[in-house]
Protein backbone atom coordinates (compact mmCIF):
# COMPACT_ATOMS: atom_id res chain seq x y z
CA UNK A 1 0.00 0.00 0.00
CA UNK A 2 1.59 3.49 -0.96
CA UNK A 3 0.92 6.94 0.59
CA UNK A 4 -0.76 7.76 -2.93
CA UNK A 5 -3.60 5.38 -2.35
CA UNK A 6 -4.46 7.69 1.23
CA UNK A 7 -4.03 10.46 -0.79
CA UNK A 8 -6.73 9.35 -3.34
CA UNK A 9 -8.95 8.98 -0.33
CA UNK A 10 -8.17 11.78 1.05
CA UNK A 11 -9.15 13.99 -2.15
CA UNK A 12 -12.52 11.73 -2.72
CA UNK A 13 -14.11 12.11 0.53
CA UNK A 14 -13.44 16.24 0.06
CA UNK A 15 -14.20 16.26 -3.56
CA UNK A 16 -17.73 14.42 -2.38
CA UNK A 17 -18.76 16.51 0.63
CA UNK A 18 -17.73 20.05 -1.69
CA UNK A 19 -21.23 20.68 -1.94
CA UNK A 20 -22.24 19.09 1.19
CA UNK A 21 -25.45 20.83 2.92
CA UNK A 22 -27.13 21.32 6.19
CA UNK A 23 -29.76 19.01 5.59
CA UNK A 24 -27.89 16.39 3.87
CA UNK A 25 -25.61 16.64 6.51
CA UNK A 26 -28.09 15.60 8.78
CA UNK A 27 -29.68 12.51 7.10
CA UNK A 28 -28.61 8.89 7.82
CA UNK A 29 -25.18 7.38 6.92
CA UNK A 30 -25.02 4.12 6.49
CA UNK A 31 -23.80 3.28 9.79
CA UNK A 32 -27.34 2.60 12.25
CA UNK A 33 -27.76 5.39 14.51
CA UNK A 34 -25.12 7.53 12.64
CA UNK A 35 -26.02 10.74 10.77
CA UNK A 36 -23.39 11.84 8.06
CA UNK A 37 -22.02 14.24 10.59
CA UNK A 38 -21.04 11.77 12.85
CA UNK A 39 -19.28 9.74 10.13
CA UNK A 40 -17.81 13.00 9.57
CA UNK A 41 -16.62 14.05 12.29
CA UNK A 42 -15.13 10.22 12.62
CA UNK A 43 -13.39 10.80 9.76
CA UNK A 44 -11.95 14.13 11.18
CA UNK A 45 -11.11 13.00 14.63
CA UNK A 46 -9.35 10.04 13.50
CA UNK A 47 -7.05 11.90 11.10
CA UNK A 48 -6.34 14.58 13.91
CA UNK A 49 -5.17 11.13 16.09
CA UNK A 50 -3.67 10.09 13.05
CA UNK A 51 -1.47 12.55 12.98
CA UNK A 52 -0.18 12.85 16.47
CA UNK A 53 0.66 9.53 16.22
CA UNK A 54 2.81 10.49 13.09
CA UNK A 55 4.07 13.23 14.24
CA UNK A 56 5.26 11.76 18.29
CA UNK A 57 6.47 8.39 16.42
CA UNK A 58 9.13 10.82 14.21
CA UNK A 59 10.03 12.79 17.88
CA UNK A 60 11.15 8.90 19.13
CA UNK A 61 7.91 9.37 21.41
CA UNK A 62 4.87 7.26 21.94
CA UNK A 63 1.34 8.88 22.72
CA UNK A 64 -2.16 8.08 23.22
CA UNK A 65 -4.60 7.23 19.99
CA UNK A 66 -7.11 9.99 21.48
CA UNK A 67 -7.00 11.46 24.82
CA UNK A 68 -8.96 10.07 27.30
CA UNK A 69 -9.36 6.84 25.18
CA UNK A 70 -12.48 5.64 23.76
CA UNK A 71 -14.85 7.45 26.15
CA UNK A 72 -13.44 10.69 24.83
CA UNK A 73 -13.39 9.66 21.37
CA UNK A 74 -16.97 8.28 21.58
CA UNK A 75 -18.26 12.11 23.00
CA UNK A 76 -16.11 14.18 20.70
CA UNK A 77 -18.17 12.51 17.43
CA UNK A 78 -21.69 13.18 19.60
CA UNK A 79 -20.48 17.01 19.95
CA UNK A 80 -19.46 17.25 16.90
CA UNK A 81 -22.46 15.28 14.81
CA UNK A 82 -24.70 18.35 14.92
CA UNK A 83 -22.04 20.78 13.61
CA UNK A 84 -23.17 23.25 10.13
CA UNK A 85 -22.37 21.52 7.31
CA UNK A 86 -19.77 24.29 6.65
CA UNK A 87 -17.53 23.55 9.88
CA UNK A 88 -18.16 19.94 9.00
CA UNK A 89 -16.26 20.80 5.80
CA UNK A 90 -13.75 22.84 7.48
CA UNK A 91 -12.77 20.51 10.21
CA UNK A 92 -12.30 17.27 7.77
CA UNK A 93 -10.54 19.11 4.82
CA UNK A 94 -8.21 20.72 7.57
CA UNK A 95 -8.06 17.57 9.67
CA UNK A 96 -7.48 15.25 6.28
CA UNK A 97 -4.67 17.67 5.04
CA UNK A 98 -2.61 17.84 8.29
CA UNK A 99 -2.54 13.99 7.93
CA UNK A 100 -1.14 14.58 4.59
CA UNK A 101 1.74 16.92 5.90
CA UNK A 102 2.29 14.83 9.10
CA UNK A 103 2.52 11.73 6.28
CA UNK A 104 4.98 13.26 3.68
CA UNK A 105 7.03 14.32 6.52
CA UNK A 106 7.66 9.87 6.91
CA UNK A 107 11.64 9.15 5.99
CA UNK A 108 12.05 5.65 4.19
CA UNK A 109 13.50 4.40 7.24
CA UNK A 110 11.09 5.64 9.31
CA UNK A 111 8.08 2.79 8.74
CA UNK A 112 9.29 0.39 11.69
CA UNK A 113 9.14 3.07 14.31
CA UNK A 114 6.85 2.37 16.51
CA UNK A 115 3.15 4.05 17.34
CA UNK A 116 0.36 3.07 20.02
CA UNK A 117 -2.59 2.83 17.26
CA UNK A 118 -2.87 -1.06 17.56
CA UNK A 119 0.50 -0.98 19.25
CA UNK A 120 2.07 -0.94 15.59
CA UNK A 121 4.47 1.02 13.56
CA UNK A 122 3.91 3.71 10.83
CA UNK A 123 3.50 1.45 7.75
CA UNK A 124 0.62 -0.45 9.74
CA UNK A 125 -0.57 3.16 10.83
CA UNK A 126 -0.60 4.27 7.36
CA UNK A 127 -2.73 0.92 6.20
CA UNK A 128 -4.98 1.80 8.96
CA UNK A 129 -5.40 5.27 7.63
CA UNK A 130 -6.30 3.61 3.91
CA UNK A 131 -9.11 1.54 5.38
CA UNK A 132 -10.56 4.27 7.66
CA UNK A 133 -10.79 6.63 5.02
CA UNK A 134 -12.39 4.17 2.08
CA UNK A 135 -14.77 2.15 4.29
CA UNK A 136 -16.16 5.64 6.28
CA UNK A 137 -16.33 7.46 2.66
CA UNK A 138 -18.80 4.30 1.54
CA UNK A 139 -20.39 5.04 4.79
CA UNK A 140 -21.60 8.39 4.24
CA UNK A 141 -24.22 6.81 1.89
CA UNK A 142 -23.15 9.28 -1.09
CA UNK A 143 -22.23 8.20 -4.47
CA UNK A 144 -18.90 6.13 -3.39
CA UNK A 145 -19.97 2.24 -2.72
CA UNK A 146 -18.27 -0.48 -1.96
CA UNK A 147 -18.71 -1.18 -6.12
CA UNK A 148 -15.91 1.11 -6.21
CA UNK A 149 -13.22 -0.17 -4.27
CA UNK A 150 -10.28 -1.84 -6.46
CA UNK A 151 -9.06 -5.13 -5.54
CA UNK A 152 -6.04 -4.16 -3.84
CA UNK A 153 -8.08 -2.66 -0.93
CA UNK A 154 -10.55 -5.43 -1.26
CA UNK A 155 -8.06 -8.07 -0.45
CA UNK A 156 -6.06 -6.02 2.04
CA UNK A 157 -9.44 -5.86 3.92
CA UNK A 158 -9.84 -9.44 3.95
CA UNK A 159 -6.55 -10.15 5.42
CA UNK A 160 -7.01 -7.72 7.88
CA UNK A 161 -10.39 -8.87 8.60
CA UNK A 162 -9.76 -12.63 8.55
CA UNK A 163 -10.53 -12.94 12.44
CA UNK A 164 -13.94 -12.38 11.90
CA UNK A 165 -14.27 -15.94 10.14
CA UNK A 166 -16.01 -18.72 12.54
CA UNK A 167 -14.40 -21.42 13.87
CA UNK A 168 -14.26 -24.87 12.61
CA UNK A 169 -14.75 -23.00 8.71
CA UNK A 170 -13.10 -22.56 5.62
CA UNK A 171 -14.73 -19.41 3.98
CA UNK A 172 -14.43 -19.37 0.72
CA UNK A 173 -14.97 -15.68 -1.29
CA UNK A 174 -15.10 -16.66 -4.57
CA UNK A 175 -15.99 -14.24 -7.82
CA UNK A 176 -14.99 -14.93 -11.60
CA UNK A 177 -11.81 -13.16 -10.87
CA UNK A 178 -10.72 -13.88 -7.76
CA UNK A 179 -10.57 -16.31 -4.99
CA UNK A 180 -9.91 -16.02 -1.27
CA UNK A 181 -9.90 -18.45 1.53
CA UNK A 182 -9.68 -18.18 5.22
CA UNK A 183 -9.94 -20.68 7.99
CA UNK A 184 -10.25 -24.41 8.34
CA UNK A 185 -12.64 -26.72 8.76
CA UNK A 186 -16.03 -26.82 7.01
CA UNK A 187 -15.79 -25.79 3.79
CA UNK A 188 -18.70 -22.41 3.42
CA UNK A 189 -18.96 -21.37 -0.07
CA UNK A 190 -20.23 -17.84 -1.00
CA UNK A 191 -20.30 -16.54 -4.79
CA UNK A 192 -20.86 -12.90 -6.06
CA UNK A 193 -19.18 -10.09 -7.24
CA UNK A 194 -15.62 -9.63 -5.25
CA UNK A 195 -16.90 -6.01 -4.11
CA UNK A 196 -19.88 -7.60 -2.60
CA UNK A 197 -18.69 -10.32 -0.57
CA UNK A 198 -16.16 -7.76 1.06
CA UNK A 199 -18.21 -5.63 1.49
CA UNK A 200 -20.41 -8.17 3.30
CA UNK A 201 -17.11 -9.29 5.31
CA UNK A 202 -16.89 -5.85 6.27
CA UNK A 203 -20.26 -5.35 7.56
CA UNK A 204 -21.48 -3.52 5.09
CA UNK A 205 -24.23 -3.67 2.93
CA UNK A 206 -23.69 -5.38 -0.42
CA UNK A 207 -24.71 -3.80 -2.99
CA UNK A 208 -24.99 -6.82 -5.01
CA UNK A 209 -26.59 -10.32 -4.64
CA UNK A 210 -24.07 -13.07 -2.27
CA UNK A 211 -24.84 -16.74 -2.96
CA UNK A 212 -24.14 -19.55 -0.78
CA UNK A 213 -25.03 -20.20 3.42
CA UNK A 214 -24.45 -16.89 4.79
CA UNK A 215 -22.76 -17.44 7.96
CA UNK A 216 -22.51 -15.24 11.33
CA UNK A 217 -19.07 -13.44 11.76
CA UNK A 218 -16.85 -12.80 14.45
CA UNK A 219 -16.83 -8.90 15.70
CA UNK A 220 -14.05 -6.87 14.15
CA UNK A 221 -10.47 -7.49 15.43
Amino acid sequence: MALTDVKTAVTRVNAMLADLDDETARADSGLPGWSRGHVITHIANFSEAMTRQVEEALQGRLIEVYDGGRPARDAGIESGAGRSAADLQDHLLQATTNLITAWDKVGPDDWSRPILHRNSNLAAGLDACWRELTIHTTDLALTHTPADWPEDFCLHLLDFLQARTPDNIRLVLQSDSTTWENGTGEEVLLTGKFTDLTAWYAGRPAPGPITGPVPELLPWP
